[in-house]
């Protein structure tokens, strides 16, 4: 390792801000283990007498159409309009699966969906609406400026309009859902339809001048450079020093099955976990950083607490859009809560604001919960062609 990386690495550890340019030279020729060292660092040090945590999120994604226009190239999980094999939930369904989560302790709801050409605003608040009055204690942590540009697009409405009506309906934050990449050549060339990356940031930053945090994300390995890859954190970087909305980033790896691209293009889990210690050094001003489990596996998943990350996101009781791709690792409350212990942590359940509700600091008073696993209920089963909806 040459002098000069080594004092990049010192001083993005100890909380220092690093270019672009210095963010790529580390990306690409820092070591590894020094890369990791110098993350966990900086993770210790912004987490002070609570870095010895690592926390855990129980919630379940509901999808509610798998209906979509846009056509994302990367994308198992949408049917076009008109396909047979599109279908649209009902809210009598919806509410099933939110009162299964409660019963299995969930604190947070992810509603994820295709862009349907016939739902706006309109549909959004019904849905939300109807979840809160039943079940007020859920968080719903759902959507994103895609569905946003879509819903205000479909009413006629502004974007500031659509969010204040969604917000007011029940929504509580935006997922990070859409960003994939953010930077302009590749997000065209894996997604032609959808807004452009400085809309989604823009959609993003509207939301947080409301009121209505969020997260970031980042699918990476359809093509892009690693210069396009720093660039895609600098964009989200530029946002969050405006605005502090991004509550975490959250980097995953695309999944190449059942879909046009056809993993031509991959990240090397090198890559994954390079990424993920990059960004604990480059975001100085994103506090929480999540580990991948479900696209990367649980062994690499536990790495990444070793590279910087403070959170493996959640046990995730149903999840179909990433499974439908070809992720398929499964998890269990358990295992998540072993995973982070052997990795020299101690385990903490929370919720969708990162407060602590549970710390499992005595393995004899773990939790146990059997049917907290993940993908307890998925359309996703079948790989092939996804069904009908049915009772699954």
């Amino acid at each position: 390792m040459t002098s000069a990386h080594t004092a990049l690495l010192e001083h993005a550890a100890q909380g220092g801000r690093i270019s672009s340019a210095e963010a790529l030279e580390l990306y690409r020729f820092a070591p590894l283990h020094a890369l990791g060292q110098a993350a966990d660092y900086a993770r210790r040090a912004r987490f002070g007498d609570q870095a010895h945590l690592a926390t855990y999120l129980i919630d379940r994604n509901i999808n509610y159409t798998n209906v979509c226009t846009t056509a994302c190239k990367f994308c198992a999980f949408y049917r076009a309009p008109g396909h047979a094999e599109g279908w649209v939930r009902d809210t009598d369904e919806i509410l099933r699966r939110c009162g299964e989560a409660v019963d299995l302790g969930a604190t947070q709801i992810m509603l994820q969906g295709g862009h349907h050409p016939e739902f706006g605003v309109e549909y959004y608040e019904n849905i939300f609406a109807s979840i809160k009055a039943e079940y007020p204690q859920l968080v719903l942590h759902s959507l994103g400026a895609s569905e946003v540009e879509h819903m205000s697009r479909v009413s006629g409405v502004s974007i500031e309009e659509s969010i204040t009506r969604i917000k007011t309906a029940g929504l509580d934050s935006f997922a990070g859902a859409g960003a994939e990449i953010l930077v302009a050549r590749p997000r065209t060339e894996i997604a032609p339809l959808k807004e452009s990356g400085e809309r989604w940031l823009e959609i993003m930053e509207i939301a947080h001048g409301l009121g209505v945090e969020s997260t970031a994300t980042f699918m990476m390995g359809t093509g892009e450079t690693n210069a396009e890859r720093i660039e895609h954190l600098s964009m989200i970087r530029d946002v969050q020093d405006r605005t502090g909305g991004f509550r975490s980033f959250i980097p995953w790896t695309y999944q190449p099955e059942n879909n046009h691209l056809k993993g031509r293009t991959q990240a090397s889990i090198l890559e994954y976990l390079r990424m993920v210690a990059l960004s604990r050094l480059f975001f100085d001003n994103i506090t929480h950083l999540q580990g991948s489990w479900l696209t990367v596996g649980k062994d690499v998943g536990q790495l990444t607490l070793h590279m910087g990350a403070d959170d493996l996101g959640s046990v995730m009781l149903e999840e179909n859009v990433v499974s439908s791709a070809g992720a398929k690792h499964r998890s269990n409350r358990g295992e998540l809560i072993h995973l982070m212990r052997t990795a020299g942590r101690t385990p903490a359940q929370r919720n969708t604001l990162y407060e602590i509700i549970e710390i499992h600091d005595d393995p004899a008073n773990d939790p146990v919960d059997d049917g907290v696993v993940s993908h307890f209920a998925s359309i996703a089963v079948d790989r092939g062609v996804l069904p009908i909806l049915t009772d699954s």
